[in-house]
């Protein structure tokens, strides 16, 4: 079993060897393909995080002073309760449910966010209107609450919510299409890469067959450098995003404050989650290229 394992590391570095171009390229491809999967996902993530407010079906928000009364924030509630052929629900976040959002969409703004606590964070109604409301009654029901004492502001979520939408929608299909394409043209480099590895051996490979090795014996160490072209790949992959993430959280936090771009960072480990997804792609993608090329070309 020990000299079986032996023999698969060293033909399979061996191969690396032997075709260091080929293989160069195809963990660079895989590497390209696999980082734009990986920022496609962290930009879906971040852009989640402006949107994070919003979810729900919550279109309209009143903001509420830190210092409003009891009196107040039952106004407010009373006020809710008497649109209801306008406002189908209404949720109250209060302090520690404002903060624990605010984490989020002030990650970029790290001295902003430590600036905020229980004593003066805005609380939050969060509001959920009828399916007959149009945004015109929508806009005057939300100006007839910005006129009741003890409310801060309030949030009017149509122009924000395109926006947003728009954008992650253009930059997420877009660039996640161009990933695809890449991790296709990884897979084939792969496959080209195991298959000229496989003609360049032809010969060991039929002393093998016709001493009584079998094909799976001959085929494992193809298939292992495949797959360690995806696993490279993904490494240096997981590389490029941690130093392009850390590099746009540092950014956003000289942007100027309220630019909304504070949310537009991940900083909840998700980063940690897409890295280990662009191993298991890059390990597929390996697998999958070189255990084709085996298989189609080992009858040599």
């Amino acid at each position: 079993m020990l000299a079986r394992l032996r023999y698969t590391l060293r033909e399979t570095f061996d191969s690396f060897r032997r075709n260091a171009t080929l293989t160069l390229a195809a963990v660079i491809t895989a590497a390209i393909s696999l980082l734009g999967v990986g920022l496609t996902l962290l930009s879906q993530h971040a852009f989640d995080n402006l949107l994070a407010r919003w979810e729900g079906g919550v279109e309209m928000i009143v903001f509420m002073n830190p210092t409003a009364t009891s009196d107040q924030l039952q106004l407010v509630e009373d006020a809710l309760t008497a649109q209801s052929q306008f406002i189908a629900e209404s949720t109250y976040c209060d302090e520690q449910c404002s903060l624990t959002e605010a984490d989020r969409i002030f990650a970029g703004e790290p001295g902003v966010r430590d600036l905020l606590n229980e004593e003066n964070i805005l609380t939050q109604y969060k509001t959920v209107p009828t399916d007959e409301t149009d945004v015109e009654t929508l806009r005057l029901v939300s100006d007839a609450f910005s006129e009741l004492p003890g409310v801060y502001d309030v949030s009017f979520a149509e122009d924000q919510i395109s926006l947003i939408s728009q954008l992650q929608s253009f930059f997420g299909f877009r660039l996640l299409m161009l990933s695809v394409f890449l991790l296709l043209a990884a897979i084939l480099l792969i496959w080209n890469t195991i298959r000229t590895a496989i003609f360049a051996r032809r010969r060991e490979i039929e002393v093998m067959k016709l001493v009584g090795a079998t094909d799976w014996f001959i085929r494992i160490p193809f298939m292992l450098e495949g797959l360690l072209h995806g696993v490279i790949g993904g490494a240096l992959a997981s590389v490029g995003l941690w130093a392009w993430n850390t590099q746009w959280t540092n950014g956003v936090q000289s942007f100027p404050d309220n630019s909304g771009f504070s949310a537009l960072v991940v900083v909840d480990g998700y980063d940690k989650t897409v890295m280990l997804i662009m191993f298991v792609i890059g390990a597929l993608a390996g697998a999958i290229g070189s255990g084709i090329a085996a298989s189609r070309f080992l009858d040599v």
